[in-house]
């Protein structure tokens, strides 16, 4: 124990004073898609300033992480919603205290269309009625074509329409289901594929499809739907209307990590999430085409690092 306080006290104090401590080992990281990519770019910089760690990057889904984690198979849980109440107590039935969410970059649920369509915004009660059976946001009925939502000009007044989502395994499709959707539940005709780039390539093929995706995937083919809010705000997803909150579908991207209480963190998960939150991890997230934590989003994401809950404000 005293050991892995004095390698920890070595830890910070060298990466206080801007250097890089010689670390060797393995580092597994489970879960997201959407945080697939960017875990990625921390793992090849993690490896370039410290050559004897193999970091190791599976991105199945967020739904993946709490189960790997629990059972000691990866380090670090990364995931695009926070975690369900029975995927913490499968931890700590485990390990008898939480794991620990850091946040570490900003996303949003975008919806995207094909770029030839000429449907300008969508609102919520219409985007729930297109793609749940429940419909308990309080649409009354089931737009059939895009005429329907609102593009009377022809051909598209009379096309029906094509509705492409993620799986279940992933945090987006959790995230949809319980802001988009009102908790409600999908419809069977949504064809679901297992990342945001493989959906917003197949509504770029797509020109009557509409699909869901993360904020970081932006290809060429598709546009980025404003979405009506409640007080009949048209919001597009930016970096300043996430930051501020505006969009209505703004979240934290996570990474979890077993911390028990009143004990460091193992050298290096702390050196990893050093890098993440350090200025050229945060550099990352804008390559990545997520939105960086602003400073007070990075005080509190600082502050989780000592087991402080936190509840991520914009």
């Amino acid at each position: 124990m005293r050991s892995l306080l004095f390698f920890t006290l070595l830890l910070c104090s060298a990466l206080a004073q801007g250097q890089q401590p010689v670390l060797a080992g393995n580092l597994s990281s489970v879960g997201s898609d959407t945080l697939g990519y960017l875990m990625t770019l921390w793992g090849e910089d993690f490896s370039q300033r410290s050559p004897g760690v193999n970091v190791q990057v599976q991105a199945a889904g967020s739904s993946t992480a709490p189960t790997a984690l629990a059972a000691g198979a990866a380090q670090l849980g990364a995931m695009s919603r926070p975690m369900q109440s029975d995927e913490r107590q499968l931890f700590i039935a485990r390990y008898g205290y939480p794991p620990l969410a850091v946040p570490v970059a900003m996303d949003a649920l975008v919806v995207v269309v094909n770029q030839a369509n000429p449907l300008s915004q969508i609102s919520q009660p219409q985007l729930d009625a297109l793609f749940s059976i429940t419909r308990l946001c309080g649409a009354h009925r089931v737009p059939q074509t895009w005429g329907d939502l609102g593009a009377s000009q022809r051909p598209w007044a009379t096309r029906t329409i094509q509705r492409f989502g993620r799986n279940s395994a992933s945090g987006t499709w959790g995230f949809f289901k319980q802001q988009a959707l009102c908790k409600g539940d999908f419809r069977a005709d949504v064809a679901e594929f297992p990342g945001s780039a493989a959906v917003v390539q197949a509504v770029a093929s797509t020109p009557q499809s509409i699909g869901y995706a993360s904020f970081g995937f932006h290809l060429s083919g598709v546009k980025v739907l404003p979405i009506v809010t409640a007080q009949g705000d048209s919001v597009l997803p930016d970096e300043a209307s996430i930051r501020s909150g505006r969009y209505p579908w703004a979240r934290p991207l996570y990474i979890y990590v077993n911390k028990a209480p009143d004990k460091p963190l193992p050298p290096l998960v702390a050196a990893f999430l050093e890098q993440a939150l350090s200025p050229q991890g945060q550099r990352r997230v804008a390559e990545a085409g997520y939105v960086p934590l602003s400073d007070r989003q990075m005080a509190q994401a600082r502050a989780a690092l000592t087991g402080n809950p936190v509840v991520l404000i914009p």
